[in-house]
């Protein structure tokens, strides 16, 4: 006994008829649109913490996120721009604050 595999499109169309062609399903341009927004957001959260606590850890994060959603075309480039200028705020009061008082903490005590 053997066993035939058939394919049911051949054996059901008449062999004149063309097989219909399956459209290309859409690519999701709303999630990667809400993907790029939120890192524009997130940027902007970001390098404006940094400018209070953790300027070394938060402030390079602020500036990859920007940079991300600005490639990625987000609604929101302004927020990705203020991330982006808060991001590299945040370097440069980490450097005065190096320079000034040899040290990578706030001294507001005098």
């Amino acid at each position: 006994m053997t066993l035939t595999l058939t394919d049911r499109a051949s054996t059901s169309a008449p062999a004149s008829a063309p097989a219909p062609e399956a459209a290309p399903a859409p690519a999701p341009r709303r999630a990667a649109g809400r993907e790029a927004d939120g890192l524009a957001v997130a940027s902007f959260v970001l390098g404006l913490v940094g400018l209070l606590a953790f300027n070394l850890l938060l402030g390079p994060t602020a500036i990859v996120m920007a940079l991300l959603s600005l490639a990625r075309r987000t609604r929101r480039p302004g927020r990705a721009y203020l991330g982006l200028a808060l991001g590299v705020a945040d370097l440069v009061v980490l450097a005065v604050l190096v320079t000034v008082n040899g040290t990578v903490s706030w001294n507001l005590g005098g």
